[in-house]
């Protein structure tokens, strides 16, 4: 199994430009992912190893947020 918060770390160890951080968005099955655990967590609940995977991307997808707000410092909308 992939962890939601896998795809984050797999783009910023890739390299990359301030142009492909400002443009990054996580693919339709991270989203699906994410949603499914948020989901669970307010109504049936998550195992620990799940509650440690949403509490890591939410973690990340907000140094991304941060990153892509700076990142449009140093490029253009393309």
């Amino acid at each position: 199994m992939i962890r939601a918060y896998e795809e984050i770390v797999d783009f910023i160890a890739a390299g990359t430009t301030p142009s492909r951080v400002a443009h990054f968005e996580a693919t339709p099955e991270t989203k699906e992912r994410v949603a499914g655990l948020i989901d669970r967590e307010k109504t049936t609940g998550l195992s620990p190893d799940e509650t440690s995977e949403l509490d890591s991307f939410l973690k990340l997808e907000h140094l991304m947020r941060l990153a892509k707000a700076r990142a449009q410092t140093f490029c253009c909308d393309e």
